[in-house]
């Protein structure tokens, strides 16, 4: 079953109502499992969408400088 993939300001905010869940510490246990199991997941797409956006900015910036090395010419 394929995971519906979510934009990252949605799951940074599913993510940041989980961590205010946990921290009120009034969450039964097997639901803090749970919610930490989908913070885990959530933080970990997070992760992968800012490496991803970070190399996609290199690879601009590469090809930029390059344009702009061939105009100085």
């Amino acid at each position: 079953m394929a995971k519906k993939e979510i934009p990252f300001d949605e799951a940074m905010l599913q993510l940041e109502q989980i961590v205010r869940q946990l921290e009120q510490g009034d969450v039964p246990l097997e639901n803090a499992i749970e919610l930490y199991q989908k913070g885990m997941e959530l933080s970990k797409l997070c992760s992968e969408k800012l490496q991803s956006a970070e190399k996609q900015l290199v690879t601009f910036m590469g090809e930029n400088k390059e344009e702009v090395g061939q105009n100085d010419e």
